[in-house]
C-alpha cells in the first residue's frame, strides 16, 4: 500500500468508513474499548523516528493514515501462541479469528497500535452488517487485512476505492506493472519505524 500524503485531505474519512462498514468493525462510544482498523494519526505520532527541525512546509499538519503494515518480517506473528496471526504466502498478515484465544501477546509485539482487543461484545456496536464478512465477539484480536476477501475475487481494498482524492495505491510490489510499484518508481517514500528491521509495506510519500 502506498499513501501519497500530499493528496489527503483533513477531515476526510471516506477510507475509515469504508473499510469499517465493509469488515463489521463496531463504533463503540466508549474510546477506551475503540476497535479501528484504518484510522488518521498526526505525523509527530507516526514517524517518530524521521522527526527533524528541518521538516517541509506542511508536512507536520497533514492528517497520516494508519493501518496494520503487513511487515515482512511481522513481529505478532513470531509470538501468537496459537497460530491465529500468520504470514500468507502473497504476505498479507492474516488472522484466523476462531483460533484466536485473546492473550494480546500479538498486541505487545506489534510496534504501530496496529491492533485492536474486543473488551466486550461488538456486535451490538454495529449499525449495518455485512454478511459477507464475519463478526467477530468478545475477547478477540483484530486489524486491517489489505481486504483480502476482496483481493480473492479481482477487486481492490475498499479504502482505495472510496479515496476519492486518489491518494492509496496498492499493489504486489514483485510486480513492476502495479499500481504500487509504478508510483513507488517515480517517487522516494518512507516507512515507520524503518530501523525496527520489521520491513513495512506500507508507504508514505510526504
Amino acid at each position: 500500500m502506498v499513501v501519497d500524503t500530499k493528496k489527503c485531505k483533513e477531515g476526510c474519512v471516506d477510507c475509515v468508513q469504508a473499510c469499517h462498514l465493509t469488515h463489521n468493525v463496531p463504533d463503540i462510544p466508549d474510546k477506551t474499548e475503540e476497535i479501528k482498523w484504518i484510522w488518521h494519526d498526526t505525523y509527530e505520532h507516526s514517524f517518530t523516528e524521521q522527526q527533524h527541525n528541518q521538516v517541509p512546509a506542511g508536512v507536520e499538519k497533514r492528517p497520516f493514515m494508519m493501518m496494520c503494515n503487513h511487515c515482512t518480517t511481522p513481529p505478532c506473528v513470531r509470538v501468537c501462541p496459537t497460530k491465529a496471526t500468520f504470514k500468507r504466502e502473497d504476505g498479507i498478515v492474516f488472522m484466523d479469528f476462531h483460533r484466536c484465544i485473546g492473550c494480546r501477546y500479538c498486541m505487545a509485539g506489534c510496534p504501530y497500535g496496529s491492533r485492536s482487543f474486543n473488551w466486550s461484545d461488538p456486535r451490538p456496536h454495529i449499525k449495518k452488517i455485512n454478511r459477507k464478512f464475519p463478526t467477530r465477539v468478545r475477547g478477540v484480536v483484530e486489524k486491517c487485512n489489505f481486504c483480502a476477501e476482496r483481493l480473492a475475487v479481482g477487486e481492490l481494498p475498499a479504502c482505495v476505492v472510496a479515496c476519492k482524492e486518489k491518494c492509496l495505491f496498492f499493489g504486489d510490489l514483485e510486480d513492476p506493472h502495479s499500481d504500487a510499484s509504478k508510483v513507488l518508481e517515480k517517487q522516494y517514500a518512507i516507512v515507520r519505524k524503518a530501523g525496527l528491521g520489521t520491513q513495512p509495506n506500507v508507504y508514505y510519500m510526504l
